[in-house]
C-alpha cells in the first residue's frame, strides 16, 4: 500500500524508472507490476463506473456526468427517485425499497437515499461490483461543514465504506450553468486514479467552480475550510396557520483563507480535497484517557 505508492510518487517526480534512482529501487517492482496490472486491464476490459446523486434521477448534473464518463468506462446509474439533498448517510432500514429502470437505462430506487441507491447497487443490484463510484455532478458547492449534510458526499462515502475508491463532484453554485467543467474534471480524475490509488478508507471531494473549461485555472489540492454558525430558523405559517419552521441559511466561510477548498474556489481553481471516513481525533485520545479514567463510576 503505503510502499507501493511511495514508490509510483518516485517514479512518477522523477519521469522514469531509470532516474527514480537507488531511493525507487526497493519500490520499483512493485509500482511496475501495479501500473502494467491496471493498463492490461483496462486493454481487455473497461472501467466499471457506478454513479449515483442526491438531486435525483433525472439531475442535469448527473446526466452530463453520465455521457461524459461513457468515454473512460462502462457506466451504470442508481440514483434517488427524487431530490435528497443533505440526506447525508441516511440508510433505509427496515422497511423495502423499490428499484425502477428509466427508459433511458438509469436505475432509480423509489425514496432511496444516495446512500441506499449506493448500498443496493454494489451488494446486491448489479451483476459485477464496479470498480469505481462517482457521486455528483452536485447542483451548488460542497464545501468546508457541507460536507457533514451532503448526500453526494454521502454516496462516494458509502462506495468507500463498501471498499471501492469513491470521488465526489460538486458545481460550486446554486443554478449550475457549466455542468460540462464539471463532467471534464471528473472523467480526468477517473483516467487517472487506477495509477494513483487512494489510501483505504478515503475519497476524493471535488468542488469545480461554475465556469467554462478554459476559464478554470487548473486544479488545486485543499483541506476543508469552515463556516460560520448557520442563519437563524426561519418561522413562518402553514396554509391552516399552523406555525411551521424552515431550516435557515448556510453560515459564510469562516476559516477560508489559502489552502483551503473555499479560497480554491474563489481563485477559479477546481477544488480537490481528500476525506477520511474515521472521524476519530487521533491526536485527543491520551488527553481525554488522562480524566476520563478518574471519574469514578455512579
Amino acid at each position: 500500500g503505503h510502499r507501493l505508492l511511495e514508490g509510483l510518487a518516485v517514479v512518477v517526480r522523477h519521469g522514469n524508472l531509470r532516474a527514480a534512482g537507488r531511493r525507487g529501487r526497493k519500490y520499483t517492482e512493485a509500482a511496475v507490476l501495479y501500473s502494467v496490472g491496471i493498463a492490461a486491464r483496462r486493454r481487455t476490459l473497461p472501467m466499471r463506473l457506478l454513479l449515483s446523486n442526491d438531486d435525483g434521477y433525472r439531475s442535469p448534473g448527473l446526466r452530463c456526468l453520465a455521457e461524459g464518463l461513457r468515454a473512460v468506462g462502462e457506466v451504470t446509474v442508481v440514483a434517488p427517485s427524487r431530490d435528497r439533498s443533505a440526506a447525508s448517510n441516511s440508510l433505509t432500514l427496515g422497511q423495502d425499497l423499490r428499484v425502477r429502470r428509466a427508459g433511458d437505462g438509469f436505475y432509480y430506487v423509489e425514496e432511496g437515499t444516495p446512500t441506499d441507491c449506493v448500498h443496493l447497487a454494489i451488494t446486491g443490484l448489479l451483476e459485477h461490483e464496479p470498480d469505481l463510484v462517482v457521486a455528483g455532478i452536485n447542483r451548488g458547492a460542497n464545501l468546508g461543514d457541507d460536507v457533514l449534510y451532503s448526500g453526494t458526499v454521502a454516496g462516494a462515502m458509502e462506495g468507500r465504506t463498501l471498499g471501492l475508491p469513491a470521488i465526489a463532484v460538486s458545481m460550486a453554485a446554486p443554478d449550475p450553468q457549466h455542468y460540462e467543467t464539471g463532467a471534464r474534471i471528473a472523467c480526468a480524475l477517473v483516467r487517472e486514479l487506477p495509477g494513483h490509488p487512494l489510501p483505504g478508507k478515503s475519497i476524493l471531494n471535488v468542488n469545480v467552480p461554475d465556469l467554462p473549461l478554459g476559464e478554470l485555472r487548473g486544479l488545486q489540492v485543499t483541506r476543508l475550510g469552515h463556516r460560520h454558525r448557520a442563519e437563524p430558523a426561519v418561522r413562518g405559517a402553514d396554509a391552516d396557520g399552523a406555525e411551521v419552521w424552515r431550516v435557515g441559511a448556510a453560515g459564510s466561510d469562516e476559516d477560508g483563507g489559502a489552502g483551503t477548498d473555499f479560497h480554491a474556489v474563489r481563485e477559479r481553481y477546481a477544488s480537490v480535497t481528500p476525506l477520511q471516513v474515521d472521524l476519530t481525533r487521533h491526536q485527543k485520545l491520551d488527553p481525554l484517557r488522562q480524566w476520563v479514567r478518574r471519574i469514578p463510576l455512579p
